[in-house]
């Protein structure tokens, strides 16, 4: 998950990471050149976060908690 600390969102996507015992790397864009890089690049030049990056090489920008529960269902 490519995250900031100020970020509501990133902050709930964490907590339902959290809740549902999912497993997660955080990294900081704000800390991390390059991975605020990527996200740039990901996000049509925006530096939207969370940008969630899934194993199975799927994306999710700024989920809700139902599009998290939909992408583990």
């Amino acid at each position: 998950m490519y995250s900031t600390t100020w970020c509501g969102d990133c902050r709930m996507a964490k907590r339902w990471f959290d809740s549902h015992s999912i497993a997660y790397e955080d990294i900081n864009i704000e800390e991390d050149e390059q991975a605020a890089e990527f996200v740039v690049k990901v996000n049509g030049g925006k530096r939207t976060v969370p940008t969630i990056i899934f194993p199975d090489g799927s994306i999710l920008v700024e989920p809700s908690a139902r599009e998290l529960a939909a992408k583990f269902a």
